[in-house]
């Protein structure tokens, strides 16, 4: 029996029930019609994760050279290879302080201000946009058009508006004004790099890959923009979600497995649908999948399996083996460590200074993305 996309949660923060009986690949229907494979077990979905014959584009469609972060084969190895030569571990340790600080600033005026208040508006998303903002250089000046611009981005979906002329002009316009923004970011790199993110990316200058042209860097920035400030405002959200539903937040900050804890949150997060195009005829799990069919692997499905987590709706920090929250293989996430950071600090700064925190509003009317890609509120009003 075919499934239907996206499946609706009766329980915002539990993920929906999934038919396993029918197997771990099973045809579903989209939304908008179209048939696909969806992928809901962890074994699978991590194989497909990493597996090159399961393209990001379907196959003859030619690569942008300037989006290869959204593409496969040479070009987007390439970029990795030069991205990795900047986007290191002791860069986000650098950032920690900072980060730390803004998660605090926010969460003092969501802490004083009166009523219910809003903790997407007030705390998630200007910490994802602000700790984006500080690694690639923003000046904080630009900080809140920065924001504005890529919150008219993410709202503007070019894939969700192309059957309506005047959404798919408002998200061309809206992708534009953040592409403008970037480009200038990268100009005035070019002529004075600095200590940041983006002044690394134009310093690096490999012997194999040469440099990255303006173009690959501004397509990546805008790739880190809508995938960290996505990651981040709805994470942030589920997993004050998931500690106010057990009374946890009050002693987040003191645990001795903090790290574990977020590890955890991050694995029951992980909703995302990554789709995948067959490059070739392939069998995945006894099923035959033929070249160009869709192929969806559920993030959410394999970080809920039974099979590979023992009671996988529970929150149980210290589980062996990795979950699939952040992604595998070749198209891993690269801020996986800053979103990390930036859920860690703002949970530590709400649990000491908001540690009676509470809902404004009964869990079933928290207003909920429903899309295949965005996940968690779409607004999550509290009490202090």
């Amino acid at each position: 029996m075919e499934q239907t996309l996206p499946l609706d949660r009766p329980d915002p923060i539990r993920p929906p029930a999934y038919d396993r009986t029918a197997g771990p690949v099973t045809r579903v229907v989209r939304a908008d019609g179209r048939r696909a494979w969806l992928v809901t077990s962890y074994d699978l979905v991590a194989a497909g994760l990493a597996d090159r014959r399961l393209g990001l584009v379907p196959p003859g469609v030619p690569v942008d050279e300037r989006a290869s972060l959204f593409q496969d084969g040479p070009a987007h190895a390439r970029l990795r290879r030069l991205v990795a030569r900047a986007f290191t571990p002791r860069r986000i340790a650098e950032l920690a302080p900072r980060v730390t600080a803004l998660a605090e600033a926010h969460v003092a005026a969501l802490v004083d201000a009166d009523g219910p208040v809003d903790l997407v508006d007030v705390l998630s998303t200007p910490l994802a946009v602000g700790s984006l903002g500080m690694l690639l250089g923003v000046d904080l000046a630009e900080h809140p058009e920065f924001r504005g611009l890529v919150e008219d981005a993410l709202r503007a979906d070019p894939m969700a508006a192309a059957g309506d002329p005047a959404l798919l002009a408002e998200a061309e316009r809206a992708w534009g004004a953040l592409t403008a923004f970037t480009a200038r970011l990268v100009a005035a790199a070019r002529e004075d790099p600095g200590e940041d993110l983006l002044g690394a990316l134009v310093a690096v200058d490999d012997a194999a890959d040469g440099r990255l042209g303006d173009g690959e860097l501004v397509a990546l920035v805008s790739a880190l923009l809508a995938a960290g400030v996505i990651t981040v405002r709805g994470g942030l959200a589920v997993a004050v979600l998931h500690l106010l539903r057990t009374d946890a937040l009050a002693g987040f900050a003191e645990r001795a497995d903090v790290e574990g804890v977020v590890d955890e949150l991050v694995r029951r997060l992980g909703v995302e649908v990554f789709p995948r195009w067959a490059q070739e005829d392939l069998e995945l799990g006894g099923v035959a999948i033929a070249a160009g069919d869709e192929v969806l692997l559920r993030i959410e499905a394999a970080n809920h399996d039974p099979a590979r987590f023992d009671d996988p709706g529970a929150l149980c920090p210290g589980r062996r083996g990795p979950h699939l929250g952040f992604g595998r293989g070749p198209h891993h996430c690269p801020g996986a460590a800053l979103a990390r950071l930036e859920i860690t600090a703002a949970l530590t700064a709400l649990s000491r200074r908001a540690p009676n925190l509470r809902l404004a509003v009964p869990l079933a009317e928290v207003p909920w993305h429903r899309g295949e890609v965005d996940a968690g509120p779409l607004a999550l009003m509290l009490r202090t």
